[in-house]
């Protein structure tokens, strides 16, 4: 059977639909193996989201989530180009990390080394039964060069990213649960309902809060006790000086909003 031409396709896809943007990683041929290119696609798409976009979901085309760093483009490159290689990842995962937007992430078969790196810098990370979570870099001779010796280790402690790094384990969907990989775990399939469920309900905080949670929240977890709480305290005044915070208080005090119930 003759192969499909995808040399002209976009690596990386958007559409949008109301405030939700889909984004989606689209080298379903590769496992969507990360390419520098097709991390540039992903910096770019992420740094131009139009206003209107108060939420994103983020998938992989095709069977998997990512497989991972392109191996191809190690075998020639220096260090000093590595070195610069790991910067463009840095930067562009720092932008989806640190928008505007917040990103809802939806993980199915191979959610592998870079792959992870990836999904480890968004902020709610829901699993299809069938996702699967490695860091084989031990076995490839290589270190993690895309944030994940930062990121993942914050999420599930250095130990264990040593574990998985060392002895190649493979985490499935329920243990990654556990551990704090991902948030939920849904049936095949599911997990697009899941997410256009959550990022409705994101889409709908307003925006001064969302800031707060994707900003200060970080950086308020690095810092000593004292200047944290200096953060929440003005976080939390800017917050609720916003006309529209007083309207949303107002209506919950007055009983025209709908009170907290389990899911």
């Amino acid at each position: 059977m003759k192969e499909l031409d995808t040399s002209s396709a976009p690596l990386v896809t958007l559409s949008i639909e109301g405030a939700i943007a889909m984004v989606t990683l689209n080298r379903p041929e590769k496992r969507n193996a990360l390419s520098m290119a097709m991390v540039e696609e992903l910096m770019d798409v992420f740094s131009s989201l139009p206003k209107s976009v108060r939420a994103v979901i983020l998938s992989g085309a095709g069977e998997h989530f990512s497989a991972g760093l392109d191996l191809s483009e190690l075998k020639e490159s220096s260090s000093s180009e590595n070195i610069e290689g790991s910067m463009l990842w840095y930067e562009a995962f720092g932008k989806i990390q640190f928008g505007r937007v917040p990103v809802i992430v939806v993980m199915q078969g191979a959610v592998v080394g870079g792959g992870l790196e990836l999904a480890s810098a968004l902020h709610v990370r829901i699993a299809e039964s069938d996702a699967y979570f490695g860091l084989p870099e031990g076995q490839r001779g290589i270190f993690l060069g895309g944030g994940g010796s930062v990121r993942i280790a914050k999420l599930i402690g250095f130990s264990r990213v040593a574990e998985m790094m060392l002895t190649g384990h493979v985490v499935d969907a329920t243990e990654a649960h556990q551990i704090g990989l991902a948030h939920y775990v849904v049936k095949k399939g599911e997990g697009m309902r899941k997410a256009r469920e959550l990022a409705e309900k994101v889409a709908s905080n307003l925006p001064m809060s969302n800031f707060a949670i994707l900003k200060a929240l970080p950086l308020i977890a690095e810092q000593p006790m004292s200047h944290g709480l200096m953060t929440e305290s003005l976080m939390a005044a800017i917050t609720q000086d916003a006309p529209e915070a007083k309207d949303r208080v107002n209506a919950f005090l007055q009983k025209r909003a709908n009170k907290i119930t389990p899911d």
